[in-house]
C-alpha cells in the first residue's frame, strides 16, 4: 500500500520543530499571508510546488523534506534498525554512539543542524533589535 505524504502536515511539523509561529511564517511569506491562511495551508494534503518552494526557502529546509517525510515510516525505520538493547548498550558504552548509515536519518540530522543554526541566527537578530532600541 502506497501511503500519501501529507505536505501540509509536514510544513506544520517542521515549522513547530523550529519554534516558528504561524504568524511569523505568514509574515515571512509576504503581505498576502496571515495566520489563518497558514492554518488552512497546513491542512492541505498537497501544496502547489511553487508555494512549497517559497516555504522551503523561508524555513531553510529542502523542499523534498515536505514532499517525502513520513513520520510513520521514519519511526518504523528506526524501530526496525535499532533494538532497545542497541540504544542501551550504546548509551552505556559510548555516551550514545550514533552513526547512521542510511540517507533518511542523515537528512534528518542535516535538518536538525540547520534548525539549530536558524534558531541561533534568530536569537542574534533579536539581540541586535533589542540593542538598537
Amino acid at each position: 500500500m502506497d501511503k500519501k505524504i501529507h505536505e501540509g502536515r509536514n510544513v506544520k511539523r517542521f515549522r513547530e520543530m523550529m519554534g516558528i509561529k504561524q504568524e511569523a511564517l505568514a509574515f515571512d511569506l509576504g503581505e498576502d499571508w496571515n495566520q489563518k491562511k497558514i492554518s488552512l495551508l497546513e491542512q492541505k494534503e498537497t501544496i502547489d510546488t511553487t508555494l512549497l518552494q517559497q516555504i522551503a526557502t523561508v524555513l531553510k529546509i529542502p523542499v523534498e523534506a515536505f514532499q517525502n517525510f513520513d513520520e510513520e515510516q521514519a519511526v518504523n525505520v528506526i524501530a526496525n534498525t535499532y533494538s532497545f538493547q542497541d540504544f542501551k548498550d550504546n548509551a552505556v558504552a559510548s555516551g550514545f554512539n550514533y552513526q547512521p548509515s542510511f540517507n533518511p536519518i542523515d537528512k534528518m540530522i542535516e535538518l536538525y543542524e540547520r534548525m539549530l543554526q536558524q534558531q541561533k541566527e534568530m536569537i542574534e537578530k533579536l539581540e541586535r533589535l533589542i540593542k538598537e532600541r
